[in-house]
């Protein structure tokens, strides 16, 4: 079984260990976390407020942590680089820090033969490649694609939707408005909001800042930069994006609408994204029509829930569509299913 390592066991590192102790797909051996305590990070890996208890649990044991006779080695170092991850025969390292400045050192790193593969859970410009499930994965190329963004959640269930829409009915362009769950950097009272990608800077957005009990937030979103790295034909100038940072600790949604070029209606749009379901690969795609309310997606592992009480056609060629994604547990059960793809690519290779 393959070894990773991971860098940040915040909220998406927790996230992604969950996720592969249901697919077991890896083995991790080795975490850094800049959390000095031990105790604390088995203590948050066990318990979650939204996801529950995990059972069994971990144990400390010494500067390990253990569950069904695994262990974890556990570092607290500040820099990625001052963990040895190669003596753990961990060629694969997640880094789901969010620090901004580890891509140039895991390219480093990779130069000196100290690790193999990176991914990244963010989007950043710096990297061989941008991937995710249902869009690109096939572009991906084992010889020259090193370090890998997994991307972003809004992108990972935006893309396959998007790519889908565009392949079978072509897009002239359209809007999308996402409403996204509070994050760790926003604050219950009032105050500055501080980047955790780039540490000491102040969000410009300075709504960011207000408190996320009983606020909606409007903001800016990356969410069709992000999208456009992975679907041809999609971009910013001809899709606009829009966000409300919601009071609600988990479960995104996105509301679309489209301009297309091909006329259709609704049932043909539902039939699509049906075959789709049917034939798939991966859990991109689950299609929906229950009376479902945000809560009902929690760990849900698609990567997009389509709704399609809301699916309308008007006149054609303006579709409308809403998603629903859980933002943490939806998106590291991709990022675990590329570490995955990559594998299988590499000893196909």
């Amino acid at each position: 079984m393959i070894k990773v390592g991971i860098n940040g066991i915040g909220r998406i590192g927790r996230a992604i260990v969950r996720a592969n102790n249901q697919s077991k797909l890896f083995e991790v051996v080795a975490i850094n976390d800049i959390n000095p305590d031990i105790n604390n990070v088995a203590y948050m890996m066990n318990y979650d407020t939204l996801y529950g208890r995990t059972i069994p649990p971990y144990e400390v044991q010494d500067d390990c942590v253990t569950r069904e006779g695994k262990k974890i080695k556990i570092f607290h170092e500040q820099e990625i680089d001052a963990v040895d991850w190669k003596s753990l025969d961990a060629d694969y390292i997640i880094d789901a820090s969010g620090l901004s400045r580890n891509i140039s050192i895991l390219r480093r790193m990779r130069q000196r033969g100290a690790i193999k593969r990176a991914f990244i859970t963010h989007s950043p410009n710096d990297v061989d490649f941008t991937m995710v499930i249902g869009a690109n994965h096939l572009s991906y190329r084992p010889d020259d694609h090193f370090i890998i963004s997994t991307s972003i959640c809004d992108a990972t269930a935006l893309g396959p939707v998007l790519k889908i829409i565009n392949d079978k009915f072509g897009i002239d362009n359209g809007y999308v408005t996402t409403l996204h769950p509070w994050l760790n950097y926003q604050n219950l009272m009032d105050g500055a909001s501080s980047s955790w990608s780039v540490p000491g800077e102040i969000y410009h957005h300075y709504a960011l800042g207000r408190s996320v009990d009983g606020n909606i937030i409007p903001k800016p979103t990356s969410a069709i930069e992000a999208t456009a790295k992975v679907v041809n034909g999609i971009s910013e100038e001809n899709i606009g994006s829009y966000s409300y940072r919601t009071p609600t600790a988990i479960v995104g949604s996105a509301d679309i609408t489209l301009n297309l070029k091909k006329s259709t209606n609704c049932d043909s749009v539902i039939e699509v994204f049906d075959k789709y379901q049917e034939n798939q690969e991966f859990r991109i795609i689950k299609n929906n029509i229950e009376p479902l309310v945000s809560l009902d997606f929690l760990k849900c592992d698609f990567s997009a829930v389509v709704d399609h009480r809301w699916t309308k056609v008007i006149d054609g060629k303006l579709l409308k569509l809403v998603l629903w994604y859980d933002n943490e547990f939806g998106y590291s059960s991709r990022v675990v299913d590329q570490i995955n793809y990559v594998i299988k690519q590499e000893k196909m290779s």
